[in-house]
């Protein structure tokens, strides 16, 4: 994969292997493009900004190459200037070779290492925010939740200025499923990583009373202090969902009383957990926003922080550049473990990992997974994979880490915060808006064009990568001080807008009886 890109004025060429180039503008047909000095083709078509065209024939069953990858085979033959696209690309076979281990280099610190202003609690994990969080156990006391962090919105809490704001945790499970098994396991893992999660001060869990999914089953053995942090209730115990609301909002008084006395300190970016994701991805982020990311992301860990890659699903037909880069043979093989799992899952019903590109990816450029997944592996940069965890399992880094989750990005960034991450930076091509507290969340443009007509969302503009303003690593090191300020307070455009009360959305497995 390429580490920065020199454009001509209309096209991109990722290698010097490639047989396609990508518009950097919109192309009209009949404009002659020259991709390297002794050659020339001239556009069949007109070929939208992001979309790929042909530098030379593609016989078909030829491999069609993009990063000095393949990406899917020609249907047909596709004369040189056609336009690259799903009309005539397909999957094809994939055959990657896995040299275990041969990227992996040790990683080199920085001394002296960054550091950000963070809120240290008591088992030193260490909080970007310093929320409430008012959590259900199931979807029948999830009303309850949202009515009491609804009495803290606004001038709820003045009275507790240094609260960042008190926020409800509802989901749409919780009974109707099996005691044992992967699916509760799952929920639960999920609701314990947000109760013990350092951007929550304290918590309130409340359930209804008589669910699958009982409150005490997710609050057992937790390490938290129980009534000063952690706090527990069911809708039945106290009388009724008007009596709930009314002894979970005083709960909630006496948790932001403490809360408010919280401050931030200096930490080592040692304490950073940075989730890393991608959705509404164009035919761009492969080559700025997600690079910019992963050059963003070595600089964390060489500092001494931890990153999380994801989205099983989206590292299909790229996972050898992640085995090449693991830290040990064990470490790999976990990693092809849950791609088979996830090969096996999809055709359970009735899917293919192909499926996963969207209308909007399409759109954008985008023409099959292998073409995404080899966009989406950049965020994680050239760092060794330190580890594979399953979903929304705490993540203990340092380093680059993978979780495993679905490619639906609030799965997958709840998945991520469970894990540990108090940091999301999520890369966008078409225009995602996603917030998702109590955890901030960084929205990283691919294209100019997107940041200018959505500014308002957009916190980062890596388009400059394509404009050839900045190279890749220059973008990496603004994104990096970018993460360090997010991290010791400054406001993502997300938290700006209020928006991420209803991104908390777990993998949902299992029957539902």
């Amino acid at each position: 994969m390429p580490t920065d890109t020199t454009p001509t004025q209309q096209l991109l060429v990722l290698h010097a292997s490639d047989n396609v180039g990508v518009a950097r503008v919109d192309i009209t047909r009949g404009t002659t493009l020259n991709p390297h000095p002794e050659t020339a083709v001239v556009a069949r078509g007109d070929i939208g900004a992001g979309h790929k065209i042909a530098l030379r024939d593609i016989p078909r069953g030829g491999a069609v190459l993009k990063y000095g990858q393949v990406i899917g085979v020609a249907r047909d033959a596709i004369p040189a200037g056609d336009h690259v696209h799903v009309h005539n690309v397909g999957m094809g076979e994939s055959n990657l070779a896995h040299g275990v281990g041969r990227s992996y280099r040790p990683t080199v610190p920085i001394e002296p290492a960054a550091t950000f202003e963070g809120f240290v609690r008591g088992d030193g994990r260490v909080g970007t925010r310093n929320y409430i969080g008012v959590i259900s156990s199931v979807n029948c006391s999830a009303t309850v939740c949202k009515a009491i962090a609804q009495a803290f919105a606004g001038p709820g809490l003045a009275a507790y200025p240094s609260v960042d704001g008190v926020v409800a945790i509802t989901h749409g499970s919780g009974c109707g499923m099996s005691g044992e098994g992967e699916g509760i396991d799952v929920l639960r893992r999920t609701l314990r990583g947000y109760a013990t999660h350092p951007n929550f001060a304290a918590v309130l869990v409340i359930g209804l009373g008589c669910e699958v999914n009982q409150v005490d089953l997710i609050t057992e053995g937790l390490a938290t202090d129980r009534g000063s942090r952690l706090r527990s209730m069911t809708v039945q115990q106290a009388g009724g969902t008007r009596e709930a609301i009314e002894q979970g909002t005083a709960i909630v008084h006496q948790l932001a009383a403490a809360a408010a006395t919280a401050r931030r300190s200096t930490v080592p970016v040692s304490r950073l957990v940075v989730g890393l994701q991608c959705g509404g991805s164009d035919g761009y982020s492969g080559i700025s926003a997600n690079p910019a990311l992963g050059a963003a992301v070595d600089l964390l860990v060489r500092h001494g922080g931890t990153a999380i890659l994801s989205e099983t699903p989206e590292i299909h037909g790229a996972e050898h550049l992640l085995t090449a880069r693991a830290a040990s043979p064990a470490v790999a093989h976990a990693l092809m473990a849950r791609l088979q799992w996830w090969e096996a899952y999809t055709t359970q019903h009735g899917a293919t990992m192909n499926n996963n590109p969207s209308p909007g990816n399409k759109a954008g450029g985008i023409t099959t997974i292998l073409e995404k997944s080899l966009g989406a592996v950049a965020k994680g940069g050239g760092s060794g994979l330190m580890d594979v965890v399953v979903y929304a399992q705490p993540v203990s880094g340092p380093g680059l880490v993978f979780m495993d989750t679905p490619g639906y990005d609030p799965v997958s960034a709840t998945g991520q915060v469970a894990g540990g991450a108090n940091l999301i930076c999520f890369t966008t091509g078409r225009g995602s808006t996603y917030g998702c507290k109590p955890t901030p969340s960084l929205k990283i443009a691919t294209n100019t064009a997107m940041y200018r007509r959505m500014r308002m969302d957009m916190d980062f503009n890596a388009g400059d990568i394509v404009d050839g303003v900045l190279s890749v690593q220059d973008a990496g090191g603004r994104l990096f001080e970018l993460m360090l300020a997010t991290a010791s307070g400054a406001s993502s455009l997300s938290e700006v807008h209020g928006l991420g009360d209803n991104e908390f959305v777990p993998w949902q497995l299992g029957a539902v009886m």
